[in-house]
């Protein structure tokens, strides 16, 4: 695609998103590699299921912004690749990671019409709704084998899936469900000063919160959670919510001394910027008029990345958005995906005006 006469953030959207195909498209495996660069293929032996969903929905968001017919057969082979490695099922033990999926293949069924992603999002979202139970007062458990752990990872993203699912097929089970479900990630995992969201309760197996995990992957799934309450509701309860978490997060994770959102890694902690960005995104397309200093925040954080964080020879993103990539000893996908969904998400911004 030419560049040349694109906008700001969708040019540099496509620089990035050229950037993640060329270094981490593997050809024989017709899917993403785990890690730039891959001698001997030796990154792929860990089989990163939901950074494989993440890697469906940047191939949904290329698609969205370019209406390029390449990303609905790279959308297959990624997909396939998932199935393929996963022993040809689409669910697993953790509920988030099906969770994921579910969120990404229900966006590439809206994209593509395809009806096999729509038959398997169903698949994932009955296999999703037994995890809740009445341990901790209920919420979805986090592992199938650990059903007394509750944690915003497993419910944040089953709140944005079920209320998506209400809107798009109008089943008021789930309309139901997404109420419950945020009353209790709300009651038990939000700070009711602050409305910073903690990470989980009873990992251990004592009744105890995990105060001192603070990611930005909690804010931004509470904040989409909320940011789908309000669409479907209207009711400025869940708006308020989303602004509060949201003006506190970008305050509490900010890196003073780098001045960009903190980094959290890599491997996992990669990804969460990323998803943090994705649903703050959500909630300024929703209040623009309320959202202005977020809106600044994320793009002093992208001009950041852009001149500081980037390798400009093989545009490859940093954890530390301040600070240049150690290239020889290699960058993550899941942090490339979360640069690539920071410009994406800009990019969304700017064509909605």
């Amino acid at each position: 695609m030419n560049i040349a006469n694109q906008t700001k953030w969708a040019s540099r959207a496509q620089e990035a998103f050229n950037s993640l195909l060329q270094n981490y498209w593997n050809h024989h495996l017709n899917m993403f590699n785990n890690h730039y660069p891959n001698p001997d293929n030796r990154s792929n032996i860990t089989f990163h299921y939901w950074w494989y969903a993440h890697a469906i929905d940047s191939l949904v968001d290329a698609y969205n912004r370019t209406n390029d017919e390449e990303m609905i057969s790279l959308i297959e082979k990624e997909y396939n690749g998932l199935l393929f490695r996963n022993g040809g099922q689409p669910t697993n033990l953790l509920y988030d990671d099906m969770e994921w999926l579910a969120l990404a293949l229900l966006r590439a069924y809206q994209a593509t019409s395809n009806e096999t992603y729509l038959k398997d999002v169903h698949i994932l979202w009955d296999d999703i709704k037994t995890g809740w139970n009445d341990q901790m007062g209920g919420g979805i458990a986090w592992h199938k084998e650990q059903l007394g752990y509750k944690n915003t990872p497993a419910n944040g993203p089953a709140i944005i899936l079920a209320a998506r699912l209400y809107k798009e097929f109008g089943n008021e089970a789930d309309l139901k469900f997404t109420k419950k479900l945020f009353t209790w990630l709300d009651d038990h995992l939000v700070d009711k000063e602050t409305g910073f969201v903690m990470d989980g309760i009873n990992r251990l197996g004592d009744g105890k919160i995990d105060t001192d995990w603070e990611f930005t992957y909690c804010q931004g799934v509470y904040v989409g959670g909320a940011v789908e309450l309000y669409r479907m509701t209207h009711e400025n309860q869940y708006l308020e919510k989303a602004l509060k978490t949201a003006h506190f997060a970008i305050e509490k994770l900010h890196d003073k001394t780098h001045n960009v959102l903190k980094s959290e890694g890599n491997g996992d902690g990669g990804l969460f910027k990323g998803i943090m960005i994705r649903y703050f995104t959500e909630l300024i397309a929703t209040a623009p008029e309320k959202t202005e200093a977020i809106l600044t925040y994320l793009k002093m954080n992208a001009e950041t990345l852009w001149q500081h964080g980037t390798n400009t020879d093989k545009m490859i993103f940093n954890h530390l958005w301040s600070e240049q990539p150690d290239l020889p000893e290699g960058i993550d996908l899941s942090i490339q995906l979360s640069g690539v969904f920071l410009f994406e998400c800009l990019a969304s911004l700017e064509r909605s005006k």
